[in-house]
């Protein structure tokens, strides 16, 4: 067999394989990585919920805060379409929300103490 073309056929293998394993062209999903932090004297229950845009519930959680203490929360979302996450107790809530298809990894942050709840966001990871 001609070297020439062993090698173009060998490459030509190669890339279509890559491709494949690749996606070719699929997106991924979007990624929220969320941290309450309860900075109050007393422990919070919080619940957790994350929907997409088409109402495709992501995550739905509860869990108990203690004082001085942040729990970490992440969940895999649909690929594109704006989500949103609700932080809600017994007398707050928190929301955050983003275009999973302009960004991958959203970082969100809600901050409770006796008085106040404070909401932060960023893309972390852009598409």
């Amino acid at each position: 067999m001609d070297r020439r073309r062993l090698l173009a056929a060998s490459a030509g293998a190669l890339a279509g394989a890559s491709a494949g394993c690749l996606g070719a062209g699929d997106a991924d999903p979007g990624r929220l990585d969320l941290t309450v932090q309860n900075d109050g004297d007393a422990p919070v229950d919080v619940a957790v919920v994350v929907e997409g845009y088409d109402g495709t519930t992501y995550a739905d959680e509860s869990d108990r805060v203690d004082a001085g203490v942040a729990q970490a929360f992440e969940v895999t979302v649909g690929e594109s379409g704006r989500h949103e996450a609700a932080v809600t107790a017994a007398d707050w809530e928190g929301r955050l929300a983003w275009d999973a298809g302009t960004c991958a990894l959203y970082d969100g942050r809600v901050a409770v103490d006796a008085e106040t709840v404070a909401v932060a966001g960023e893309c972390a990871d852009p598409r």
